[in-house]
């Protein structure tokens, strides 16, 4: 029984994880102040993976980064860096897939805590950013927990973004899912069986954990 695609899917998911909680917190916080039409746009492109069928997503993602078409190819002439059938290219694929899981919760805890929080901290003398991390972020650590195991879950069941742009290379691309596809294709049930069930059993802690820490939540006399 080869275990790669499970670590590799963990891998994957870890980094994906990472990758949107830096990217995420500051971009949530931006979204969750005043309306504009500009802000609209980009909350409307970063939902459409929500919509959007994977394959199609996938399809896009694998012209862009093509080395023969777009920004494939300037990444490819100018930095020799090949992005389609690579580990980073499923990082690439995934963050962009994944995006609203992260999003999604800290962006509405933002919106739901007092204005007066930081209308108080602004009075302190602290700036902006100062008040993000030291006194917004604080309370609303548990919807941030809850939006990273979210995209950790989710990351761990993809499957079309992940083929169109990584394809099917053992070792490099080939994650849980597509050996769940592979197996089944080649009569293995064993074997499927196997990566589904650890496959399940983590998505199911994962939710589980999102439970526990939405009761902490609704706890909270902040959120």
């Amino acid at each position: 029984m080869d275990l790669n695609p499970i670590w590799l899917t963990l891998e994957l998911a870890a980094i994906t994880t990472l990758v949107l909680l830096i990217i995420g917190l500051p971009l949530a916080y931006w979204l969750s102040k005043r309306r504009s039409i500009f802000k609209i746009v980009i909350e409307a492109i970063i939902t459409m993976p929500l919509v959007l069928p994977p394959s199609v997503l996938g399809f896009y993602l694998l012209l862009a980064f093509s080395p023969q078409h777009g920004i494939g190819k300037w990444l490819h002439n100018t930095f020799d860096l090949q992005l389609v059938f690579s580990f980073q290219g499923l990082v690439l694929a995934s963050a962009i897939y994944s995006l609203p899981f992260m999003i999604g919760p800290i962006k509405s805890a933002l919106q739901q805590l007092p204005v007066s929080l930081s209308e108080a901290s602004c009075t302190l003398g602290k700036t902006e950013w100062q008040t993000f991390v030291h006194v917004l972020l604080p309370n609303i650590r548990a919807s941030v927990w809850t939006a990273a195991i979210l995209t950790f879950a989710h990351t761990l069941g993809e499957f079309g973004v992940v083929l169109m742009i990584g394809g099917n290379i053992p070792g490099v691309t080939r994650v849980a899912s597509i050996a769940v596809y592979d197996s089944v294709e080649n009569m293995d049930y064993h074997s499927a069986n196997i990566y589904s069930l650890i496959l399940f059993s983590i998505t199911f802690a994962m939710v589980i954990a999102v439970f526990v820490f939405n009761k902490y939540k609704a706890n909270s006399p902040l959120e």
